[in-house]
């Protein structure tokens, strides 16, 4: 936690920096609310996307022409549900809860001023582990001898590019990107000895809103 505090410090100073030179009216502060929808692309099990929420700040600088910059950080719970199995007969989807943060810094093209963006560049997340309802625990995952508990300490960290437009006017603007995590998400479940090889990656679309003040 000490050092995703640093990191973040390091990330949004720099464009209070860069500001005291802009030559736009571009450097401002906002604030994300949103929604997402991950899907985890794993062959270990059967996976299904489901919707969750985001919410963070940003700082948006101009850098260079119609080139800006973005700084972001975002607090994010993605979901995603597993087939499994209720006393190992009654088919039922177990929904598990990935609470993250994340750190970013984005390039953003400007092809209409305050109101037309096409965003890229990579996101540093850092992972909880996996929730789900605990009278959901030991239903057995389809396909394998794993209960619905034994597969949430997943992976700490990843890194997803991503790729986005946003678009609206000076103050309000809606934003739609995707994401996909380049790391192995389930890689941290083959040091627990549970007889498999995990792999999956995840991949995230989002919509926010973002309010610039």
């Amino acid at each position: 936690m000490k050092k995703f505090s640093f990191i973040l410090v390091f990330f949004l100073s720099i464009p209070l920096i860069r500001a005291q030179y802009g030559y736009r009216d571009s450097n401002r502060i906002g604030i994300t609310v949103g929604v997402n929808q991950m899907s985890l692309q794993t062959d270990n099990f059967q996976t299904h996307p489901e919707t969750g929420w985001n919410a963070g700040l940003s700082i948006r600088g101009n850098f260079y022409n119609n080139w800006d910059m973005v700084y972001n950080i975002q607090f994010s719970e993605n979901n995603f549900s597993v087939d499994t199995k209720y006393n190992g007969i009654i088919d039922e989807q177990v929904k598990y809860k990935l609470p993250s943060a994340q750190i970013s810094l984005q390039m953003s093209y400007v092809i209409l001023e305050n109101h037309l963006s096409f965003e890229f560049g990579p996101i540093a997340q850092f992972n909880g582990k996996l929730k789900l309802d605990a009278d959901k625990e030991n239903n057995f995952i389809d396909g394998t001898t794993l209960r619905a508990k034994d597969i949430v300490d997943i992976s700490k960290f990843n890194l997803y590019p991503t790729v986005g437009v946003t678009a609206g006017g000076k103050h309000l603007r809606f934003q739609v990107s995707y994401q996909y995590g380049l790391l192995n998400t389930l890689g941290n479940l083959n040091t627990k000895d549970l007889g498999d090889d995990f792999k999956g990656n995840p991949g995230v679309i989002n919509g926010n809103l973002i309010i610039y003040l």
